[in-house]
């Protein structure tokens, strides 16, 4: 879950809270080129204030007139937008785009502290909302758990912040770290040596000074943390390397040419490391699109790592790449 989902949860405690009529607004389905992913989140307070997003603008602006005009249902409902050409064109949906939204008025906000409580433990959680009565319950979930809608039930899946580990205070990383943090992953960046940490000012990531191995079970890595090795250094990048492969990490990356990656897996295989935890191994680092310079090396890690979250447990790490002679220019 991104910040501004966890912002939507906490506001819709804090309005309930003061008195305020609010609704929980989810998209629980979507077909086409839909603006937002099922699971994406809003809170609108009776008087039109929103926060979050489901769609481009469009229809969060319907929505905020029916909740001034006639006030929106007292008990949860579907509301499906572009159905038809003409209603994907008013409400600025893609050409084929369908958007099924769950509107759920907030009775009962006892179950936003537990969810907020979990997310700050960096633990997945299963809503289920029963869209006849509006009760709903929770339990714990896992890392491949989405969101669902079956027209009876709605499950909703909240959970942390991806994260994203570096490996080398950079001039790379510095780059990577703005971009990563847009996308809004929490970055930490991990660097042991003192003078490449010094005059650091990356804004925004968590700088660590343990030595890289450490660093993977000192964060808690989980399925939401990717790690990326960007120092040149083998004793460091193969050191965080020997433990990332092994976590549950979603991404493990390592800058480096095709020549220099042939012979890091050679060296990993000197240790504990088996064939299938080193073909984890995305190297050389990023996707191929002729990068060359630290921004561009920063905007192909950063695109592939898009790439593999949004197509988890499906065909992403064996998926072809671009073809081009970027990897030679990892070095």
């Amino acid at each position: 879950m991104d910040s501004l989902d966890m912002e939507v949860l906490r506001q819709a405690r804090d309005w309930v809270a003061a008195g305020h009529r609010a609704h929980l607004l989810t998209v629980a389905q979507t077909w086409g080129s839909a603006p937002r992913q099922a699971g994406a989140l809003a809170v609108l307070r009776g008087d039109g204030q929103l926060i979050g997003s489901v769609s481009g603008g469009c229809v969060e602006d319907d929505l905020i007139d029916r909740a001034r005009r006639q006030g929106l249902p007292d008990r949860p409902e579907r509301i499906t937008y572009g159905i038809t050409a003409d209603e994907a064109a008013r409400f600025g949906l893609p050409c084929g785009g369908t958007l099924r939204l769950v509107v759920e008025p907030l009775h009962d906000t006892t179950w936003l502290d537990p969810v907020l409580a979990a997310i700050g433990r960096h633990e997945l959680t299963l809503r289920t909302v029963d869209m006849q009565t509006g009760a709903c319950s929770l339990a714990p979930a896992g890392p491949l758990d989405g969101p669902d809608f079956d027209g009876r039930a709605l499950r909703a899946v909240y959970g942390p912040r991806w994260r994203l580990l570096i490996i080398g205070a950079n001039q790379t990383a510095r780059a990577l770290c703005d971009i990563a943090a847009s996308l809004d992953f929490h970055v930490l960046v991990c660097d042991p040596r003192e003078e490449y940490r010094t005059g650091w000012d990356a804004h925004g990531a968590t700088l660590l000074t343990s030595m890289p191995d450490d660093a993977v079970g000192e964060i808690g890595t989980d399925e939401r943390t990717a790690i990326v090795a960007l120092t040149h250094d083998p004793k460091l990048d193969d050191m965080v390397l020997l433990e990332a492969l092994k976590s549950p990490a979603f991404y493990v990356g390592a800058l480096g040419s095709e020549a220099s990656q042939a012979r890091r897996r050679e060296r990993l295989r000197l240790f504990d490391l088996g064939d299938e935890e080193i073909a984890r191994l995305h190297g050389p680092v990023g996707l191929r699109i002729a990068s060359r310079t630290p921004a561009e090396i920063a905007v192909a890690i950063a695109a592939e790592l898009i790439w593999v979250r949004n197509t988890l447990g499906g065909a992403a790490a064996c998926a072809p790449r671009l073809p081009d002679a970027a990897s030679q220019r990892q070095r």
